[in-house]
């Protein structure tokens, strides 16, 4: 009997494997240059953290996590000197959670780093290939979170950021 994976991967486990293999070729990058600590838990607060920085609840609802588990997070990545809490100007009570100069410099960084996989990507298998990918995911992905805006955005997308 034909063991049906080895004829047929489902989308999101071939997606999930894509993932994986970007990662993979992330993280040493990334450790390269000077963030060995970063790991990728951690993009729950770099991804959707605001230039100006974010609520913790705005923090968990962008990543689909809960406030409990980014807290964690954010615990975390102050301890390591990415980000700092700071008083909400617009509600006393509140704190905000915003990237240090150091979590600023990771950011850039990691922004480059995946730059430079996605160039790597439409070399090995074609630009306007990638190109297609990535903007059939980008709709995929509005469709399902209602059009909602990245909090940033590298500055050459929909295509390839470029170094």
């Amino acid at each position: 009997m034909t063991n049906l994976t080895q004829t047929w991967i489902p989308l999101p486990a071939l997606l999930d494997d894509l993932a994986d293999a970007g990662f993979a070729s992330f993280h040493p990058r990334l450790n390269e240059a000077g963030h060995p600590s970063i790991r990728q838990g951690h993009g729950c607060v770099f991804r959707f953290i605001d230039e100006d920085g974010s609520r913790l609840t705005d923090l968990a609802e962008g990543s689909g996590l809960t406030k409990q588990a980014v807290g964690e997070v954010v615990a975390d990545l102050e301890q390591l000197g990415y980000v700092e809490r700071a008083p909400d100007p617009q509600d006393g009570r509140a704190k905000l959670i915003k990237l240090t100069e150091r979590g600023g410099e990771a950011r850039r960084t990691a922004i480059e780093i995946f730059g430079e996989i996605e160039r790597e990507w439409e070399e090995r298998f074609g630009a306007e290939r990638v190109a297609a990918m990535r903007e059939l995911l980008e709709e995929m992905r509005a469709e399902r979170d209602g059009a909602r805006e990245l909090p940033f955005r590298p500055p050459s997308t929909p295509q390839t950021p470029r170094a």
